[in-house]
């Protein structure tokens, strides 16, 4: 199952935030310069693959329309919704009624979770309508706690001054069946109003995940924003060559049915997503050039690819490619050393322009001499894949920069 909608609660006032928010909507205040606290939530879910986004809209619901409805962002087309009046979480999940998929991600505009969200939407268990994403805290005054047994969400507690040793608080990021919408009436709130009785009928999962986690709501909490999540936007990055590497290599691979991952290499993208790492792939495809096969044809290749890792709870953040060849059949792809194709760096040089890249830590894994080229004259280091385990060549990579 690969869920690719996400929808994102934007319509509240923000009111605690004093006049940080009289004119400005409360995800639109800016982290940085130009970057606004929504433009990270959406980046997150772009790159995790979450094709269609939906903000769903109330208060001063023009700002969202002007800077984002049909706009695109890192693969991403955004929809604002608005509803017509205040009417809770639920009541805005309702009023976009119309516009969901059978199964969506939903999460607060104004709170930040960094985990990897393709393990939220791994498959559920028969009768589940919706899985919670739940995190432990030390100090759950401002949250409330959810009680668990197993998998399954068995209660909600309202907030309490202290509870000895925390809890488990909600987190605000779900992944919900369309379904949903028959215990949602037109005015309610999702986490008082139906949460609880999805709870008593053991329709609702909860998966505890431990990433750094912010509420901007206060305006002490909106500070700690903009001092720590520029930062924590850089990550490293693990380039992969793909024939040979990530799948196997049957000379110019492009059909689908032929797609056979190698050994450790689903694992290993997983445990990069763990780690909070991105995963790019960048390929030479001079067999687009050559006439082979179509760009089509690839891009249906990385989806089925996408298609597998999304049922492992796994994704990969971006593919680049190269149809360049010295001997393309048309003029168009024909270069006799395009900056792109390795072991010249230029996707390389590309992904990390245009992403929020840090570059300790960033390496790229090939299966040539090539690659290990491409990836020292982009000035990372460049392992070669020995063709055994791709878990194991990533898990000693990982082991070596810790010492």
């Amino acid at each position: 199952m690969r869920v690719k909608q996400a929808l994102f609660l934007v319509g509240g006032k923000g009111t605690r935030l004093g006049s940080l928010t009289a004119a400005t909507p409360k995800p639109l205040l800016e982290i940085s310069p130009g970057v606004t606290f929504l433009d990270v939530l959406i980046e997150q879910f772009a790159r995790h693959g979450f094709s269609d986004i939906i903000l769903l809209a109330g208060h001063m619901a023009e700002q969202f329309q002007s800077r984002y409805h049909l706009r695109q962002h890192g693969g991403a087309t955004m929809t604002v919704v608005c509803e017509p009046e205040p009417a809770g979480t639920g009541g805005a999940l309702h009023a976009a009624r119309d516009y969901l998929d059978d199964w969506f991600v939903m999460s607060n505009g104004d709170s930040y979770f960094d985990i990897n969200l393709r393990s939220l939407t791994k498959p559920p268990v028969a009768g589940t309508i919706g899985r919670l994403a739940l995190r432990n805290e030390k100090n759950v005054s401002r949250f409330g706690t959810v009680q668990v047994q197993g998998p399954r969400v068995t209660a909600f507690r309202e907030k309490q001054a202290h509870i000895e040793g925390g809890g488990l608080i909600n987190a605000g990021v779900y992944l919900l069946n369309r379904s949903v919408l028959d215990a949602i009436p037109p005015i309610c709130s999702l986490e008082r109003d139906v949460f609880p009785g999805l709870a008593r009928a053991r329709q609702l999962e909860g998966q505890v995940f431990d990433g750094y986690f912010l509420d901007m709501g206060l305006p002490d909490t909106y500070q700690l924003a903009t001092l720590e999540m520029p930062a924590r936007r850089q990550r490293p990055v693990a380039f992969f060559d793909r024939d040979g590497v990530l799948n196997q290599d049957h000379g110019y691979t492009h059909r689908v049915a032929d797609l056979a991952w190698i050994k450790g290499a689903r694992e290993a993208i997983l445990l990069l997503n763990e780690a909070g790492y991105l995963v790019i792939v960048v390929t030479n495809q001079g067999g687009i050039g050559l006439g082979h096969y179509g760009l089509a044809d690839m891009q249906a290749f990385h989806d089925r690819m996408q298609n597998d890792l999304a049922n492992d709870g796994a994704h990969i953040d971006a593919f680049y490619h190269c149809p360049y060849h010295p001997n393309a059949t048309t003029a168009d792809y024909r270069h006799s050393n395009h900056p792109d194709r390795k072991p010249n760096p230029g996707m390389i040089l590309r992904a990390l322009d245009e992403w929020p890249v840090r570059l300790a830590g960033s390496f790229l894994i090939g299966d040539r001499d090539s690659d290990a080229m491409a990836a020292a004259r982009a000035g990372i280091p460049g392992y070669l894949f020995d063709g055994v385990d791709v878990l194991a060549t990533v898990s000693r990579i990982l082991q070596d920069q810790k010492r």
